[in-house]
């Protein structure tokens, strides 16, 4: 289940509850949602439920410990994208943190920790996070807006192994049909667009540390879309 993104929720994962209390009483300030989970079983079982903006894990823990849950979320496929920091004690194994940035961890903090130092650094997750709900839900709106019932966006080929561009598709030769007359809202429709295309451009520059490949490829497929419509009434 994917959440509004301005709740953007935090899982905080420790087996001891006045560390769970005090991570919520820093951290709730900045999103209304911080679900607890006392065990690397129970937050795997929290994350298959809903999607995350950030997870806190504690290190030291009985059973499945915080190297081994932050494994066993990056090994998943709806989880590997979540971006984890670990927290241990300050009498550690100086290689801790190599480890956790092994195991895919983003950050590694040492207790204790100054509030506002953790607060900082999550809240970078949970801009990143909304940002990214924005760009995909401003490439929806433009698929909408660009496709009626039945129709598709323009599919964007790969680059071919030498980076060279594809070769552009051709369709085969057809019976050759009337060129319908421009829709009356088309400038309307294109002043819009491009106004979209505009504002997912600024957010793509802001959003630069996301790995947003997808939503790139998306963007290309959109402007295609644009250029065809053009096309279609210069025709």
């Amino acid at each position: 289940m994917t959440p509004p993104p301005d709740t953007a929720p935090i899982l905080i994962v420790d087996d001891m509850e006045e560390n769970l209390v005090a991570l919520e009483a820093v951290l709730s300030s900045l999103t209304p949602k911080v679900v607890r989970a006392r065990s690397g079983e129970e937050a795997l079982k929290a994350m298959l439920r809903e999607e995350f903006a950030v997870v806190l894990i504690d290190v030291l823990m009985p059973g499945m410990n915080g190297f081994e849950t932050a494994a066993n979320i990056k090994g998943l496929d709806q989880t590997k994208d979540v971006p984890i920091i670990l927290l241990t004690g300050a009498s550690v194994d100086p290689n801790y943190a190599y480890r956790g940035y092994t195991v895919g961890a983003a950050d590694f903090l040492i207790k204790p920790f100054d509030p506002w130092l953790l607060r900082t650094k999550v809240n970078v997750f949970l801009d990143l996070y909304r940002k990214n709900h924005q760009l995909a839900s401003q490439a929806d709106q433009l698929k909408r807006l660009l496709t009626g019932p039945g129709e598709a966006l323009p599919t964007v080929e790969p680059r071919r192994p030498d980076g060279r561009e594809p070769a552009p598709h051709r369709p085969a030769p057809s019976a050759p049909e009337p060129a319908a007359a421009p829709a009356a809202g088309d400038e309307a429709r294109l002043s819009d667009i491009a106004s979209r295309l505009v504002q997912i451009e600024l957010l793509l520059r802001d959003a630069r540390d996301l790995e947003a490949a997808g939503l790139a490829d998306r963007i290309v497929a959109l402007e295609q879309a644009v250029e065809r419509l053009m096309a279609g009434r210069e025709a």
